[in-house]
């Protein structure tokens, strides 16, 4: 396939590679900036033909470690007429908005490359954390993570996930006299794999292009003992190789033994699994609900669509629960693939097909002509402990205390701050919006979608519930 009729690669995403190459272009002092070099003539970058990944393939092998996160617990920010300077970064245009803050496009000057620098509020987050929320079912091994702690688990596992198919947290910068919270991840210029609903959908050869690198990541995954529980086309972005890699890992769970036993419903709707919509108080399997979730988005890769969708979710939760899955007469797909996603959409999670199991199936190895690396030959044990979540960022008792005390030690004074009229105002970059849950690679604001595509997580609020957050974000609390 060309780079014209690359699938997925919608005008957004095309945007923001055209301007990470125009800033490159400008700068033509600047050697490299993410591969696209300082050239007048040089066209935006295109997805790498089938031929071309096979030879990225056959490089695994010789795959070279990943850098250790960077751990940065003082900040300077200083404002300038086109950008902010964030330490060596320059935050620049925003290209995905959220709940508790926004992405932002991130120049570092030291490594002379663009990031995404994920920016997150930690006020709203622990404002959230005093809302009412369902109690966990009797029995439960531990209770429900607050936001706050969500994102440092999210931190903890990223700094130590080292795969191909996984985006990379490159650097996490935290002071504690700062409401904001940075995250700088690699940039995916070409945005996510999909946008859904779509009214063009990818060939089988494009589909199984793709899913097999997010069957290799899922492995990883579970390898590693984490479930994503968020497998969705918005959070399959595709890096400059042309290789899928995983993101947003904000509801993903850490667990001990074979597989994670779960009990809150969490995740977006339309790919939610059928025994996440019980209302009996029982556990259910963590491995089985990201292999549901990637039936659900291997139907969206060559359909365009869900294969279970209703406006209203009561509605929606019905059909998941109790319709069988549909395939239409067009476009045409093979016997094998409609087997392999019946496999993986079987509403018993107990004989529901497993990861072992697909990566052998004919469809995803084209009847044993192409393998797949067998899972010690890419999975490498990594182990995130609750010390190594405690320290991913230093946590702090009160985030206010702290801002108080430096005002205070500013004026050199320790007699009650709030009776100054000139009480310094707080620096805040936040932004309302979702759990920057729109998609990555979007320009401007993030996409209206329909309720039953967008993440919803119970063990705390849902996203969007607070008075100050964008009402198309907003999603009703279900049980």
């Amino acid at each position: 396939m060309s780079g014209a009729d690359a699938p997925g690669l919608d005008s957004e995403n095309g945007e923001l590679a055209d301007m990470v190459a125009a800033m490159c272009t400008a700068s033509s002092h600047m050697p490299t900036h993410n591969g696209y070099r300082s050239s007048p003539s040089r066209a935006a970058p295109h997805r790498l033909t089938i031929s071309d990944r096979k030879l990225s393939l056959q490089e695994r092998g010789s795959r070279a470690a990943r850098q250790p996160t960077i751990e940065t617990k003082r900040v300077s920010i200083t404002d300038g007429e086109d950008c902010v300077q964030l330490n060596q970064y320059k935050l620049q245009s925003e290209i995905g908005k959220g709940s508790y803050g926004v992405v932002k496009l991130a120049y570092n000057e030291d490594a002379e490359q663009f990031y995404a620098m994920k920016v997150v509020s930690k006020k709203k987050m622990m404002k959230q954390c005093g809302f009412l929320r369902r109690p966990p079912p009797q029995g439960a091994c531990c209770k429900p993570l607050e936001p706050l702690q969500r994102v440092y688990q999210e931190i903890a596992i990223l700094k130590k996930l080292d795969h191909h198919n996984i985006v990379k947290l490159v650097e996490v910068l935290d002071d504690p006299s700062e409401d904001n919270l940075h995250m700088a991840f690699e940039l995916m210029t070409k945005g996510a794999v999909m946008q859904v609903p779509t009214k063009s959908p990818f060939t089988e050869k494009q589909a199984r292009f793709y899913f097999r690198d997010v069957l290799l990541g899922i492995e990883y995954l579970h390898h590693q003992k984490i479930i994503h529980r968020d497998i969705k086309p918005t959070n399959l972005l595709l890096g400059e190789d042309g290789r899928v890699k995983i993101a947003d890992f904000g509801i993903s769970n850490v667990f001990e033994g074979s597989d994670a036993r779960l009990f809150s419903m969490a995740g977006t709707p339309a790919f939610m699994a059928p025994e996440m919509m019980t209302e009996l108080e029982l556990s259910f399997s963590g491995k089985a609900l990201d292999v549901w979730a990637m039936g659900v988005t291997l139907y969206c890769f060559v359909y365009g669509t869900c294969p279970f969708y209703h406006e209203f979710i009561v509605e929606l939760h019905f059909k998941i629960k109790n319709e069988a899955v549909h395939f239409p007469e067009m476009p045409t797909i093979s016997e094998d693939l409609k087997e392999l996603i019946t496999l993986m959409l079987d509403k018993n999670p107990e004989t529901r097909v497993t990861i072992p199991q697909i990566k052998l199936h004919r469809w995803v190895t084209q009847d044993g002509s192409d393998p797949l690396p067998l899972e010690e030959e890419h999975c490498t044990v990594v182990e995130v402990t609750e010390e190594e979540v405690q320290n991913s960022i230093r946590l702090i008792p009160s985030l206010s205390a702290v801002i108080l005390v430096k005002s205070m030690l500013r004026k050199r004074s320790f007699g009650n701050p709030f009776e100054s009229p000139s009480r310094r105002a707080e620096r805040s970059m936040s932004a309302p919006g979702g759990l920057l849950t729109g998609p990555w690679g979007l320009l401007g604001s993030s996409v209206h979608v329909h309720p039953s595509l967008m993440r919803a997580n119970n063990e705390g609020s849902r996203d969007g519930e607070l008075e100050d957050l964008y009402e198309d974000d907003a999603f009703p609390e279900t049980t």
